[in-house]
């Protein structure tokens, strides 16, 4: 997958992080770590505040080896906060149940949806959600596929 094929900016799901460490499905994982890679040297990869709270809540519980606070707070600064340039205000909650009314996807998911629209991304990397959707102008990718 080369993210020079995406122009403009492109918004990372959470489950591009969890599978960075993946270690029970390595070309997920390599996938997923080349994603961010690419994501952290063309700066145009963003995440809301969703992706980082559930990739932490994750990361400190559900990993096979479960991150330290300390590994937890590093992740955070040095890969995740470049990143984060999507927070919530209560129009954009009215827009996500919207998009959930709009196209069927669970809260959660059009939660992600509403913050790539929002963050004007021209792609949505994800594994949940169908591949090749266009919502809007903005195209859903599973890297995965």
């Amino acid at each position: 997958m080369n993210v020079a094929d995406y122009p403009g900016l492109f918004f990372l799901d959470t489950n591009i992080f969890v599978y960075s460490f993946d270690q029970t499905v390595p070309e997920k994982q390599r996938l997923a770590q080349q994603l961010i890679g690419d994501a952290l040297q063309s700066q145009r990869g963003v995440v809301s505040s969703q992706v980082v709270q559930e990739f932490l809540n994750v990361a400190l519980r559900k990993f096979a080896h479960p991150m330290t606070v300390p590994e937890a707070r590093d992740y955070l600064d040095v890969v995740m906060m470049p990143m984060c340039q999507h927070y919530p205000t209560f129009a954009f909650y009215r827009q996500a149940l919207l998009a959930h009314e709009e196209t069927g996807y669970s809260l959660y998911d059009s939660l992600i949806l509403t913050a790539a629209i929002e963050s004007e991304c021209k792609t949505l990397f994800s594994e949940d959600m169908q591949h090749g959707r266009k919502i809007r102008r903005l195209e859903i990718v599973n890297p995965f596929a």
